[in-house]
């Protein structure tokens, strides 16, 4: 079943040429079905980008899935046209009355900064509040993981000495969730961030269980036993560039970047990459939109 984009975003094009099958919003109104509702907090610098990498996820299910963009209404962002956010994007105002099947918040390039001190902080721990009521569950990705992790819980952040960057192993640590339905015992992921929370703050609020760590770069998922709190710490989203792309940003900017580890064949920062993490990214999604999403949300979403 198709995911339910508007006929002109940019990332329909995109994911009809590799086949994935998009409906537009006029068609949708046409099925005899209720589609999941979900939002997309977008909070990365090149929205486009992230859009397309996550539509292309969620479309891998036999659920319609009507979605809708948010942005910050307390940042201006500088690298996304302002006439694609008025043409497809919403604010957190626009639907605060409104609930949702499930909502997905993306990570920020800002960790390095303390909480409070990021300019729509106000805003965001607005929006992680009104989740708990509105949302049946909701899957954050690394610093938006990182956000709702201290909002909920306090559980801290410490900065790395070196960027987490690279594709890491990570092993299942046992506990039980449908979130890892298949699996694999070992799998791959790719991590890109310059802070940290730790395994044993968050297994210490007794409210969110580990599920997926790495020894070389920490926690990878956790969530609350019912589903409604999904914590993602890397990027299982991400194309097969774009670690190579923020290596080259990085290193445009100073001399000292270290090549994203276990990426490169070879660890030659000339070399194609290869994805080798797909798989598992959309088993994730699926399973979320499956277990925690369609499972558990009410025939009415208005019922959340």
């Amino acid at each position: 079943m198709p995911v339910t984009v508007p006929h002109d975003l940019p990332a329909r094009a995109v994911l009809e040429a590799e086949k994935v099958f998009v409906m537009s919003d006029e068609r949708a109104g046409h099925q005899d079905i209720r589609p999941m509702r979900i939002a997309i907090l977008n909070l990365m610098p090149m929205k486009v980008a992230t859009e397309t990498q996550l539509l292309r996820l969620l479309s891998n299910s036999p659920l319609q899935v009507e979605i809708t963009l948010l942005h910050m209404s307390s940042h201006v962002s500088r690298n996304t046209p302002p006439g694609h956010l008025e043409s497809f994007y919403s604010t957190f105002g626009d639907v605060a009355d409104k609930h949702f099947d499930g909502l997905i918040v993306t990570g920020a390039p800002i960790e390095r900064l303390d909480f409070e001190d990021v300019d729509y902080w106000p805003e965001m721990t607005r929006i992680l509040d009104w989740t708990r009521s509105n949302v049946q569950s909701t899957l954050h990705i690394c610093w938006g993981a990182q956000a709702a992790l201290y909002r909920h819980y306090g559980v801290g952040k410490y900065e790395v000495r070196q960027k987490i960057s690279g594709v890491f192993t990570h092993r299942l640590t046992g506990a039980k969730s449908p979130l890892v339905t298949g699996f694999d015992e070992e799998f791959l992921a790719p991590h890109s961030r310059h802070t940290d929370v730790h395994a044993r703050d968050i297994e210490a609020t007794g409210a969110v269980e580990v599920l997926a760590v790495s020894d070389e770069a920490g926690v990878f998922l956790a969530a609350t036993p019912d589903g409604r709190e999904v914590f993602v710490t890397g990027h299982p989203e991400y194309d097969a560039d774009t670690l190579a792309r923020e290596y080259r940003r990085d290193s445009d900017q100073q001399s000292d970047v270290a090549v994203p580890a276990h990426y490169f064949p070879g660890d030659d920062p000339t070399a194609l990459p290869l994805n080798r993490w797909r798989g598992h990214g959309h088993l994730l999604y699926t399973n979320w939109l499956n277990y925690c999403v369609y499972q558990e949300t009410p025939f009415d979403p208005n019922g959340v």
